[in-house]
């Protein structure tokens, strides 16, 4: 299939020239990790793919084992358990190492196609996995509060630069206030900038997973009045480099704010959220339909699941919502499984199991891209 993509890509004038339902026909039979390929090759083969709804749809990434994947699902196959396909492997490799050994991934962050990775030997690197395009970042000089370095992605809404930011916390946040300082990594002076240090909120290291939404991140945080803890919605805008707290759908005194996501189809900020009702736990997710400037926002509630399903949050959690099937695909284990993969609906819960693939993985939905990375100068 390889072989296929390189061809086309090759011939791009000459298939172009066939009509274009003929050739949607066919690219509709490519693999999605042959897609994604093709999509990097020209903007010719980009336009025509992200322009026929069929085709352009986001990809699937797993984190599994220190390991990338892209991850094709059919919830069509939900109960014969071929629900999830790993497609393919993405190779990440050290272009100063002479080792074959892949490198070892810990976190992965996403914005508009570009994925920021954290490696098991405390690096960070840029990567279009799509292009294959990476660049490695010089590490934080300070590395006392290791535990409690968060990260993001983001990119300006004017210019589209990308930066990345770094949160350091001096300490959990969970029961009391914490000093918190944020320093934005300038990609042509290759060093970190020092941006601000606040008290007013805190992110705890369950919720560290931040969601990137039209370029800026969001995460589930606290702040603390009078020796009280209540939950906020904090976002970060990378064109104005500051912090803002946002509207929640819920107020935190019915409702446990678990975790926030995105939705496959359109890229929408997603909110699951858990409230005690008779004895059990029922699971309600909520799509942000519009985000102001301001922080203010408007939202819709997508989905109730009735005390059947209970979401393990003692390592965190994160899910996709697909608006599509009325489903959530929840990784990991919950309720006490150790199953890969969980498919979460208004009547149902179905369990997954992949016997090449660990218990534990992260989900991050990708749309491919032909941003360029900016290398040193």
């Amino acid at each position: 299939m390889r072989n296929i993509v390189d061809a086309a890509a090759h011939n791009a004038s000459s298939i172009v020239d066939l009509p274009e339902d003929l050739l949607v026909e066919i690219l509709y039979r490519f693999p999605e990790a042959c897609l994604a390929r093709l999509r990097c090759t020209s903007k010719g083969w980009n336009a025509l793919i992200k322009k026929d709804k069929r085709l352009a749809k986001s990809q699937i990434i797993m984190l599994i084992d220190f390991r990338v994947y892209l991850a094709s699902f059919d919830l069509n196959g939900v109960h014969d358990n071929n629900v999830v396909k790993l497609t393919s492997q993405l190779s990440l490799k050290d272009p100063l190492s002479t080792s074959p050994k892949e490198v070892d991934i810990t976190e992965v962050f996403h914005c508009d196609g570009l994925l920021l990775c954290t490696t098991e030997d405390d690096r960070l690197v840029l990567w279009n996995p799509c292009s294959g395009e990476t660049r490695w970042m010089i590490k934080p000089v300070d590395h006392s509060f290791k535990n409690f370095n968060y990260y993001a992605l983001g990119k300006t809404s004017s210019s589209n630069k990308y930066k990345i930011l770094r949160i350091r916390q001096h300490g959990t946040g969970l029961f009391e206030k914490c000093l918190a300082e944020y320093e934005i990594y300038d990609s042509t002076s290759n060093s970190w900038k020092f941006v601000g240090k606040t008290r007013d909120w805190s992110i705890p290291g369950l919720r560290r997973q931040g969601m990137s939404v039209n370029g800026n991140t969001y995460w589930l945080a606290f702040t603390h009045i009078r020796g009280s803890q209540k939950d906020i919605l904090l976002s970060f805008d990378f064109s104005r480099e500051r912090f803002q707290s946002a509207s929640l759908p819920v107020d935190d005194i019915s409702y446990f704010p678990m975790a926030l996501s995105v939705t496959r189809q359109e890229q929408r900020l997603c909110l699951l959220a858990m409230r005690y009702v008779c004895g059990l736990y029922d699971t309600h997710v909520w799509i942000a339909t519009k985000i102001e400037r301001t922080g203010a926002m408007s939202w819709s509630k997508f989905l109730t699941v009735k005390g059947s399903f209970y979401p393990q949050i003692i390592n965190g959690m994160n899910f996709l919502a697909d608006r599509e099937n009325n489903m959530l695909l929840c990784p990991g284990k919950q309720q006490n499984s150790n199953s890969f993969l969980h498919i979460v609906g208004k009547d149902e819960h179905i369990k997954v199991d992949h016997h090449d693939a660990g218990s534990k993985c992260l989900l991050v939905c990708y749309v491919p891209t032909l941003a360029q990375i900016p290398q040193d100068t």
